[in-house]
């Protein structure tokens, strides 16, 4: 199964509290709530098609939590978020939720790398979506199991919080595959991983090389 990571990050790659300053201050972090000014319909729109390529949706801790306090209270059928994340089997990732209260979910213990790959084999076609959940993001990318990304670009920087692309990442390229704007000012990119590569700048015949 596909498996790829549906997140907003600011220009500086920080993922923590899109939404609020409650959602997540772990570490001290008092920026949260640095997507609300530049909601518009283009954003609405790309989280929309998100959901609408998914089959299933996989959730770190933190992020299940908010989660499934909020979105279980929208009824609305015109939500395509809400339906999407209410009807569609989840899988969190957790070592002490023994009892989750939000319809079709499953938990994963153990090893999250080798549960995940194994899950990926398991469900065969479609895809299986992250969205949020740094730690669980983060740690996927490092494994080499994330297949495409998608990230919304908010033209921001909050300072010290939790990334997608941590220092102790390896390096790697990516092929993009599209990239748009919203009027806002946000950037949609979707990125697929290829291998890194590097080259060298000089000068030949008095002429700038790459």
């Amino acid at each position: 199964m596909k498996l790829t990571v549906n997140t907003f990050v600011t220009l500086d790659g920080v993922m923590q509290g899109p939404g609020g300053a409650e959602e997540d201050p772990t570490g001290g972090f008092t920026q949260g709530g640095w997507l609300v000014p530049y909601v518009d319909e283009g954003f609405g729109q790309v989280v929309d098609q998100w959901f609408a390529a998914g089959d299933a949706v996989l959730l770190g801790r933190t992020t299940y939590d908010l989660m499934s306090a909020f979105w279980p209270l929208v009824t609305d059928p015109e939500n395509a978020t809400a339906t999407a994340l209410n009807d569609r089997q989840k899988y969190v990732v957790s070592h002490s939720l023994t009892d989750p209260g939000w319809q079709n979910t499953t938990v994963l213990t153990g090893d999250v790398v080798e549960s995940v790959r194994a899950l990926k084999e398991e469900l065969g076609e479609g895809e299986l979506q992250v969205h949020g959940s740094a730690q669980l993001a983060a740690t996927l990318h490092e494994a080499g199991l994330v297949d495409e990304y998608r990230l919304l670009v908010f033209p921001v920087c909050v300072g010290p919080g939790k990334r997608l692309f941590r220092e102790q990442a390896p390096p790697v390229g990516f092929e993009v595959v599209d990239s748009r704007s919203t009027e806002a000012g946000v950037t949609h990119l979707v990125l697929r991983p290829t291998a890194f590569r590097s080259g060298v700048v000089g000068i030949e015949d008095g002429r700038e090389t790459v």
